[in-house]
């Protein structure tokens, strides 16, 4: 946060992350949007739409959307910067991945930091199309195989996040959004690229999911 007063706000709370509602000496993490209403003491219903299952199966959707865009990328395109932040295509391409597979770490009792989704544990994963996509199958199995395991159906249990205390249903959400949001993203950059391609996602899979308006943050 460039503005000193701000940052003096922020440490005198004790809040550690961005964005925050504040009131007094009470604040809240306003990446939940349950915890702001609850805050303003809104009557308005909050939470996820869609079921933990129905979650599962968008998520999955998105990532088997991402194995069929991701290789239609022409590798020696995979270093250039994505539009309005320093972040190569490779580097999106692994995130899209790295998202669900980061949601099955904090499902099985890993912290939700903001960098988990972002993490790179093998640089070799992003050196192809054909490295993405290898890691890309190797997450989708991930996700199926804690889906199948997992005997907590309806994601009721909470997890430890940089936001607060959550359920794990809501950082499913947040998880599967987020990676339909970056193929939304992938499947611009390959128009841009002029690059046809027959859209493997539209308006009915992201129905009932919390999607960003745009598909590029200014």
């Amino acid at each position: 946060m460039a503005d000193p007063a701000g940052r003096a706000e922020l440490q005198r709370l004790g809040a550690r992350s961005l964005p925050v509602l504040s009131r007094g000496d009470e604040f809240v993490f306003a990446q939940n949007i349950a915890q702001v209403v609850a805050f303003l003491r809104l009557d308005e219903k909050t939470g996820p739409v869609l079921s933990a299952a129905e979650l599962v199966e968008r998520m999955l959707r998105f990532i088997d959307a991402a194995l069929k865009i991701v290789p239609l990328m022409p590798d020696d395109r995979l270093g250039q910067e994505v539009p309005n932040r320093p972040r190569a295509y490779r580097a999106l391409a692994h995130h899209m991945f790295r998202i669900p597979q980061a949601f099955v770490e904090v499902a099985g009792g890993a912290f939700f930091s903001a960098g988990l989704p972002g993490e790179v544990a093998h640089r070799e994963d992003m050196a192809s199309t054909a490295a993405l996509c290898a890691f890309g199958n190797g997450v989708r199995r991930q996700v199926a195989e804690w889906w199948q395991g997992t005997a907590d159906k309806s994601a009721q249990q909470e997890v430890e996040t940089y936001y607060g205390r959550q359920k794990l249903h809501e950082v499913m959400e947040r998880s599967t959004w987020h990676i339909g949001q970056h193929c939304r993203q992938w499947m611009m950059l390959l128009a841009m690229a002029g690059i046809a391609c027959e859209p493997p996602l539209g308006p009915a899979d992201f129905a009932d999911l919390p999607m960003p308006q745009r598909v590029w943050d200014d």
